[in-house]
C-alpha cells in the first residue's frame, strides 16, 4: 500500500494547513516562519527520501555527521527559534480558536483527565512570566483532533510502553481521549539543545549546532546547573524542579534538534527495538478501507502547556500519487479532500464504514473496552516511567 503513496512536508504557526508553507526536506537552507510569538527557521532531514517538493535530495549530509551515523538516524527536526514577549499574557484556562473556522481546540490541562505533566502545579512566578517561557510549558509532540481509539493497531500499548521506558520517559498523553495528544516537555524530548544562535553550515546540511550553547547560553546552563551532556540534560530535565528553573527568554535565540531512528518515512513503519509496527494502514488514525484515502497526516507540534498557544507545527503528508502533478503540485481534487477532511475531523469522528463514531458518554461495550484498555496500559506505562532510574541509559 505504501507504494501507492507520496509524501510531502509543511510548516506554520499553527493548524491551519492552508497557511502552511512546503519545506523543502535535505536541503541545508531554512525555512523562516516568523509570527507574533515566535521568530523561527526549520530545517527537515529525511534519509533515503522519495517525497515532494520533485527532484528533493535523496539525503542530507547531516546523516554523514555524528552521533547520527552511530545512532543510525532516520529523520531529523531542527528548528532555530526566537521567543517574542506576547502582547498580552493569555489566560492560562482559555480556549485556542482554529483560523481554519472549525471548533476551539481546548486545554489539554483541563478537567479530572489531566496527564501527570499537565498536573506539574509548578507555576511560573511574574518575574518569569514577563521574561521568557518556561521549561516547564514548553511541550513538544504529536496531537489529534478527532478521536482515534477505535483504530489503533494490535500491539499499541507494548509499543507506548517501549516509547515511555526507551526513549522518552517524560511523554505523556491519552490516545484514547476525543483529542487524542502524546506531548513531553522539550527540554527531555529533544535530543539536542543549544543555547544561542548556533550556524547554518550547507556542508552539514543546514542548521548545524551541537548540545551547549555559546558563551552567554553556557553561562545560563551552569547558572541553574543544567548538563553538559545531552542525555544528561534529558534526564535532568525529567524533575519538575529542573525544568522550572529553565527560561526561554523573550529576544533569545535557541536551537533544538529532534532526530531518532524509529520512524521509517520509506517503509512507513516504526521500528522499535525489538518491535516493529507497520504504521501505513494506522496514519492518522486510520483503519483500512474499501478505497484508500486521498491523504494521511503525522503532526508535530511545538506549543506551550500554560497557555495553549501554538508555536510551531509541521505536518508529514502522504497523498496519493495519482493526485499529485508531475511538476509536484498538488490536483485539486486532493486539496479540496484535505480540507474537507481536516473540517470533517475537527466536527464529527467517522469509523472505517463512513457512520458515525460513537464519542458520547452513552453506554456502549466498545467505549468500556477503550477505558479497560486504557486503565491497564497506564498501568505499565506509569512503571516504566517509575523504573526509568534504574536505567542508566533509559532516554536517548
Amino acid at each position: 500500500m505504501a507504494e501507492k503513496y507520496i509524501i510531502r512536508v509543511t510548516a506554520g504557526s499553527d493548524y491551519d494547513l492552508d497557511q502552511h508553507v512546503v519545506v523543502p526536506v535535505n536541503s541545508h537552507e531554512p525555512v523562516r516562519i516568523d509570527t507574533e510569538l515566535i521568530d523561527a527557521e526549520l530545517n527537515v532531514r529525511v534519509r533515503n527520501y522519495s517525497g515532494l517538493p520533485r527532484g528533493s535530495p535523496v539525503t542530507s549530509p547531516y546523516f554523514t555527521c555524528e552521533p547520527h551515523t552511530a545512532n543510525d538516524d532516520w529523520y531529523s527536526i531542527a528548528i532555530r527559534f526566537t521567543p517574542k514577549r506576547p502582547a498580552a499574557r493569555p489566560d492560562s484556562m482559555s480556549v485556542s480558536k482554529d483560523p481554519s473556522g472549525a471548533p476551539p481546540r481546548l486545554e489539554r490541562c483541563s478537567g479530572s483527565s489531566q496527564s501527570s505533566s499537565c498536573a506539574d502545579s509548578d507555576e511560573d512566578t511574574d518575574e518569569q512570566a514577563a521574561s521568557g517561557i518556561s521549561g516547564t510549558d514548553l511541550q513538544f509532540g504529536n496531537d489529534f483532533d478527532h478521536p482515534i481509539r477505535d483504530r489503533l493497531p494490535p500491539g499499541f500499548g507494548y509499543a507506548m510502553n517501549i516509547v515511555k521506558w526507551w526513549i522518552d520517559p517524560g511523554l505523556e498523553g491519552d490516545a484514547y481521549a476525543d483529542q487524542p495528544y502524546l506531548y513531553g516537555p522539550a527540554l527531555s524530548s529533544f535530543n539536542t539543545i543549544h543555547v544561542g544562535p548556533g550556524e547554518i553550515c550547507p556542508e552539514k546540511g543546514g542548521l548545524c549546532f551541537g548540545e551547549g550553547g555559546d558563551e552567554d547560553g553556557l553561562r545560563d546552563r551552569h547558572a541553574i546547573g543544567t548538563p553538559e551532556a545531552a542525555k544528561d540534560r534529558m534526564k535532568w530535565a525529567l524533575k519538575s524542579d529542573n525544568r522550572s528553573r529553565w527560561l526561554f527568554h523573550y529576544g533569545k535565540t535557541y536551537c533544538l534538534d529532534f532526530y531518532n531512528p524509529y520512524i521509517d518515512f520509506n517503509e512507513f513503519s516504526l521500528r522499535l527495538p525489538g518491535f516493529t509496527l507497520p504504521i501505513m494502514k494506522y496514519w492518522d488514525g486510520q483503519s483500512l478501507r474499501p478505497r484508500p484515502k486521498r491523504s494521511h497526516t503525522l503532526r508535530y507540534v511545538l506549543r506551550n502547556r500554560a497557555s495553549n498557544a501554538t508555536y510551531l507545527v509541521v505536518v508529514f503528508t502522504l497523498y496519493l500519487k495519482e493526485d499529485v502533478n508531475e511538476d509536484g503540485s498538488l490536483k485539486p481534487t486532493p486539496l479540496t479532500a484535505a480540507r474537507q477532511q481536516q473540517q470533517h475531523d475537527d466536527g464529527e469522528a467517522t469509523d472505517d464504514l463512513g457512520g458515525a463514531a460513537e464519542v458520547d458518554s452513552g453506554a456502549s461495550p466498545d467505549k468500556d473496552n477503550y477505558e479497560t484498555r486504557r486503565r491497564f496500559e497506564k498501568i505499565d506505562i506509569g512503571r516504566a516511567a517509575r523504573n526509568q532510574e534504574t536505567f542508566d541509559d533509559g532516554v536517548d
